[in-house]
């Protein structure tokens, strides 16, 4: 930090208890500012540009209300009572010239949670619409988040952070910081368990190479409200806790949504329907500060914006393609909820796959399954679709419909090469290669393969040999697999209808005997994957745990066969067999992770959280920051709760395990607890967590 240099001419002066100072010369304003603050954060250069070039409703009416001709209002945080760190990301805090050091600051936890307003912040709340579930839902807006304002990138920061963020500035968002005009009936509130989710996943996404918003800290304090987890009924006292947000902007598809007119469905409309100056305004500030490139390369508007959606169509194809590639799933893919920057947003019910399902569903409460894994590319072309609706005639429409066009295509195209990037396929695109991802997913679910270590054990498959050493190089691979595979119960598990089967007979019952009325109740339900689940469920039933690994051994055998086929071809030609099997080693370790945040590690982390011991969410963020290494000393969990498994069988070297552990099991004996590797497949208990 710079000095202030002090020269006095005489000796202090002293007059009515104060100090005369003769002479005083400056570095600089920036060097008083930065030597008489408390606090860093208090040192924080804002230029909140958003404020000054989009409306903004000075009123601080209290309550929710519609807010019409205004994209931010003015909102005053509410004051958390002692507020408290629970974990802070050094990686994201320094985009703002910030460190760890700021859990030191006892400051921090009052400005990063929105209890003190930091000097040049303006909190104010962002008002937006959206379609959720397929409807337009009309006001939606931050309810419980709340805009600080933007940070300006300080001079030393790596030019490769800025290369998504032309603009140089970062906004900052407290969520979780009281009521706002949009919080409906609602308490503006989060707790500790949203926040640690949030926050650590929005830090695994961003290590895994995934666009997405940042997290810096998280704040609980000993401010309480009542939450009924699951609504059943059962509500409890939790502390509220504050999620430090960052990102170059968080203005959304559903933003430009609040301009809509009367919805033909549900009869709302946007609180600025017919200010259609407004959606002008925003676009051109949209495109001029975050896509610079384009407002200088097209001096026609209708060109340029047409240019901008293309970009924001690519981002998003792109954003989805990798989500599909890690096995994660979003959960709640509303309009309002799709970045117009193409990064992941608002970190809800997310899930990542644990046991491969096409149809995973990772929101309890999606029961149509309308966010499922399977789904997410269709859910956000159609998510596009509304946003180029909500772009007109700005964005004529014959000219969205034609970049829309390029939507698929081009996420299959970013899908292939980071599929191909997965199974080592480097050197040559065949036809076929579309084929054998298709066969292997397809071996992945009639296994109940575990998706994110599947794709880690094959970077140890060989390259191909001949006679009798090939065959032991398949009987290894073929066992590296099987080690992941599912048991007869978790098979049988996870096929169970998520219908009551009750329910599920009298709509049976009903489509024999009321077709029309059966039409009538069934719609949404999803009754053909009901159906298939419980046809699935029959076929386990007959089977033995004997008979089932030998077809599970039949089914990896067949496509391990085509896959080393496959790796034969890619080797063809290769003057330096060990160095091309090096790279291919490395390009697949790098780019099939270790470690996902997987739902039981957060939940033990939560509870820990809980206990009042926050390490365990720490000790979770430094593995998540290294996702495709082992991270000496941090190799499991370091809190024992329900996460504990009693004492597995011993692992080798190699990590192996009993069957039962291999089985996601927890192998009994009088033993101590153990705690369950971060790598490993998950636990039993981890079956029965459910996410709302």
């Amino acid at each position: 930090m710079a000095a202030i240099r002090i020269r006095l001419s005489r000796p202090y002066l002293f007059r009515s208890g104060i100090i005369l100072l003769r002479s005083v010369s400056f570095v600089g304003m920036d060097d008083i500012r930065l030597a008489t603050s408390r606090s860093p954060l208090e040192s924080l250069e804002f230029d909140n540009v958003v404020l000054k070039k989009l409306p903004l409703d000075a009123s601080q009416e209290p309550g929710a209300r519609m807010v019409r001709g205004a994209c931010f209002s003015r909102v005053q945080p509410t004051p958390l009572t002692n507020p408290k760190f629970v974990a802070v990301s050094g990686r994201a805090l320094a985009l703002l010239g910030l460190n760890e050091e700021v859990m030191k600051d006892p400051f921090g936890p009052a400005y990063l949670s929105g209890s003190k307003v930091m000097p040049g912040s303006e909190p104010a709340a962002h008002c937006y619409c959206g379609h959720q579930f397929g409807n337009f839902a009309g006001q939606l807006g931050d309810g419980a988040a709340c805009y600080l304002g933007e940070v300006k990138a300080p001079a030393d920061l790596d030019p490769e952070l800025l290369k998504e963020n032309l603009c140089g500035r970062w906004e900052i968002q407290v969520k979780g910081a009281g009521l706002t005009p949009f919080s409906r009936t609602a308490d503006g509130r989060k707790v500790l368990r949203s926040s640690i989710r949030e926050f650590l996943c929005s830090e695994a996404m961003y290590a895994l190479g995934i666009p997405t918003t940042r997290a810096g800290s998280v704040v609980t304090s000993d401010s309480k409200v009542v939450r009924d987890v699951f609504y059943s009924g059962n509500p409890r006292m939790e502390r509220c806790s504050v999620v430090l947000r960052i990102a170059p902007t968080f203005i959304r598809f559903g933003s430009f949504e609040i301009f809509k007119r009367e919805d033909e469905n549900t009869g709302r409309q946007g609180p600025s329907s017919g200010l259609d100056e407004i959606r002008t305004q925003m676009l051109d500030y949209i495109i001029e500060t975050f896509y610079p490139e384009i407002q200088q390369s097209h001096p026609d508007t209708v060109e340029r914006n047409t240019a901008f959606f293309r970009e924001v169509v690519s981002r998003t194809a792109r954003m989805v393609a990798q989500w599909q590639c890690v096995g994660f799933c979003h959960g709640v893919l509303n309009t309002d909820n799709m970045s117009i920057l193409g990064l992941t947003l608002d970190y809800g019910p997310f899930g990542f796959m644990d046991r491969f399902d096409p149809d995973f569903i990772c929101n309890a409460s999606d029961d149509s399954g309308r966010y499922s894994y399977k789904a997410q590319p269709a859910i956000c072309r159609w998510n596009l679709v509304k946003l180029a609706e909500a772009l007109a005639p700005d964005l004529p429409p014959e000219l969205a419909e034609v970049v829309m066009d390029e939507y698929l295509p081009q996420y299959n195209s970013f899908y292939m090469a980071s599929m191909r990037r997965k199974l080592g396929l480097l050197r040559k695109e065949e036809p076929e290669d579309e084929m054998l991802i298709t066969q292997l997913m397809q071996t992945m679910h009639n296994t109940g393969a575990d998706f994110t270590n599947s794709f880690r054990c094959l970077s140890q498959v060989s390259w191909p040999s001949e006679g009798e050493e090939e065959a032991e190089a398949l009987k290894q691979a073929v066992h590296l697999l099987m080690k992941q595979c599912a048991s007869l119960a978790e098979l049988k598990d996870g096929s169970r209808p998520t219908m009551d089967p009750r329910e599920l007979m009298t709509l049976l019952n009903m489509a024999q005997n009321n077709p029309a009325l059966f039409q009538m109740l069934s719609q949404g339900r999803n009754l053909t994957k009901q159906l298939e689940r419980l046809g699935r469920l029959k076929e386990l039933m007959e089977l033995s745990e004997d008979q089932l690994k030998e077809k599970q051994l039949e089914d990896w055998t067949r496509w391990l066969t085509l896959y080393r086929e496959r790796l034969r071809r890619e080797c063809d030609g290769v003057s330096d067999a060990q160095a091309a099997h090096e790279e291919r080693v490395h390009v697949m370790d790098s780019t099939n992770p270790r470690v996902v945040l997987r739902n039981y590690i957060v939940q033990n982390a939560i509870e820990a959280a809980e206990n009042g011991d926050f390490s365990e969410v720490q000790r979770v963020l430094k593995v998540l920051e290294q996702p495709f290494s082992s991270v000496p000393g941090l190799e499991q969990p370091g809190w024992v709760g329900r996460g504990g498994a009693s004492e597995p069988g011993e692992r080798d070297e190699q990590g192996e395990g009993s069957e039962e552990e291999e089985a996601g099991g927890e192998a009994s004996s009088a033993g101590a607890p153990v705690l369950v590797p971060y790598d490993s497949k998950p636990p039993a208990w981890a079956r029965e967590l459910s996410v709302t």
